[in-house]
């Protein structure tokens, strides 16, 4: 292989190594799936059949109960958050989860856009995920495999198989931490409007990317997210992203999480490895397409 395309192959390989096949705990993986034609290599990663609930159930302080299991349904998000409608190594045209503005893009500023578009052409081994790190908000929102919520007074939690992620979110509409403090997850402060959960989050590090191609963040991001029950197995989820430092304006995305019905799910144990080697099946990008490395 080339000196010069050890980085790229590098980060194919480490992004491809984190996308895996769905175990029985996963449950079978979407043929295709909403935003990709059959037969794509990648679709969206398993998600809970459309099974209309009943009355959404109360929780003990008589707020809307989400406990359970679910998957999240996004489209392609995953892999895109932006709508691509032209195929690009590894990903299938499909669509994001943006819907606003209504071009499915995020509104970068110019030298955002173009900072976005050199991540994603020569800087792809700083794919965070690739390292193992946590995605941040929204991005866990519409990460891959299940997650559990639980719920209880004064506190709603989310946990997630993926490298064992968690939110810890308090509903009693307390302040944030300082602002000094950083972390991957931000800090989540959220509170009850009706049965919808609102869900604030600050304090992010600026390490996570929205997806797998490049789409970043910076610390001064700002995420409100929206939970509203539609029945008993589906929230309807909205985020608000705004950042003036980035962008020229907020941006949302939507999306749906579906509850697991199958009675023996079970979240699993997750391993990260950062750095995993295959030399057999290193691949280079050459003219936007990736082929087998010599």
């Amino acid at each position: 292989m080339k000196p010069g395309r050890i980085g790229s192959a590098l980060a194919v390989v480490a992004v491809l190594s984190l996308v895996p096949v769905p175990a029985a705990a996963q449950g079978q993986p979407a043929r295709g799936g909403v935003g990709a034609p059959a037969g794509a290599e990648f679709g969206p990663y398993y998600q809970a059949p459309l099974v209309k609930g009943g009355p959404v159930a109360r929780a003990p302080d008589g707020k809307a109960d989400f406990e359970g299991y679910w998957t999240s349904r996004f489209n392609q998000a995953v892999f895109d958050v932006e709508d691509h409608p032209q195929r690009r190594p590894g990903i299938a045209p499909g669509k994001g989860a943006i819907v606003d503005p209504p071009d499915g893009k995020i509104p970068y500023q110019p030298w955002a856009a173009a900072q976005a578009k050199d991540l994603r052409e020569n800087h792809m081994f700083e794919e965070p995920e690739a390292h193992c790190y946590l995605s941040g908000v929204p991005h866990e929102d519409y990460g891959p495999f299940g997650f559990q919520i639980l719920q209880t007074r004064g506190y709603v939690v989310m946990l997630w198989e993926a490298r064992h992620a968690y939110r810890i979110i308090p509903t009693d509409g307390r302040p944030h931490i300082p602002a000094n403090v950083k972390l991957f997850e931000g800090d989540s402060v959220g509170h009850w409007e009706g049965d919808t959960l609102v869900i604030d989050t600050t304090n992010q590090n600026g390490r996570g990317w929205f997806d797998m191609v490049g789409n970043f963040t910076s610390e001064h991001i700002h995420v409100v997210e929206r939970f509203t029950p539609v029945d008993s197995n589906t929230i309807n989820v909205e985020a608000t992203i705004e950042d003036p430092t980035l962008y020229t304006r907020p941006w949302k995305i939507a999306g749906t999480f579906g509850r697991r019905l199958d009675p023996d799910y079970e979240q699993m144990e997750f391993a990260c490895i950062e750095g995993n080697i295959d030399p057999q099946h290193y691949v280079e990008s050459e003219g936007g397409r990736a082929k087998p490395a010599n």
